[in-house]
């Protein structure tokens, strides 16, 4: 994985890793909760447009997506586990779509940060085909990650700083206690 620190011993103390499943403030919700997930930044990535803004990605016409940029602990959470919680937030079946958000900057995507990652990640999707968890094929992009670029400050902890927002309590706050259920074992203490 990438790593982005090193500990004394030389192994990486802390990796990377930059997902997109719809509105990135659904994720960053849930990946806030996780044991082992030291940061997370909501932004955009994949795009042409260098430095774009909400309302630029908004249009669908820069290439972005929006994502979240995890900083996580490998010795405590793995960048599998990662895309195991992924894979259960979102609709990794329904192309530039999830929900009433539609567009290619709300598209399924991992950007992978190493050949490692890109190869956990066709392992994990191949699994969750053979499963047959879903009932339509996966269309989860996959593509080598290149830029990403934090979005503007309001967009940041946007659940934990607007919990009686509309949005908040009727999409954001039902993906986060399924979650919750689901994952219950691997949640931080403090929630």
């Amino acid at each position: 994985m990438a790593a982005t620190s090193a500990n004394d011993t030389g192994s990486p103390a802390h990796s990377v890793a930059t997902l997109g499943g719809g509105c990135f403030w659904c994720l960053e919700a849930v990946y806030q909760e996780l044991t082992g997930v030291e940061k997370v930044e909501s932004g955009y990535a994949g795009g042409s447009v260098p430095n774009p803004t909400y309302r630029q990605v908004c249009t669908g016409t820069t290439g972005h997506a929006e994502v979240v940029q995890i900083t996580l602990d490998p010795s405590v959470i793995s960048f599998r586990e990662l895309l195991q919680v992924f894979f259960t937030i979102h609709d990794p079946t329904t192309l530039n779509r999830q929900g009433a958000d539609v567009g290619p900057q709300y598209r399924s995507v991992i950007f992978y940060h190493d050949e490692e990652q890109k190869r956990i990640a066709q392992e994990v999707m191949a699994e969750i085909e053979a499963a047959g968890i879903w009932p339509d094929p996966i269309v989860t992009e996959l593509a080598p990650y290149t830029t990403f670029y934090r979005a503007e400050a309001y967009h940041q902890n946007y659940f934990r700083n607007n919990p009686t927002q509309p949005y908040c309590q009727v999409v954001i706050a039902p993906k986060v206690a399924k979650f919750r259920k689901q994952f219950m074992e691997k949640l931080k203490r403090s929630v």
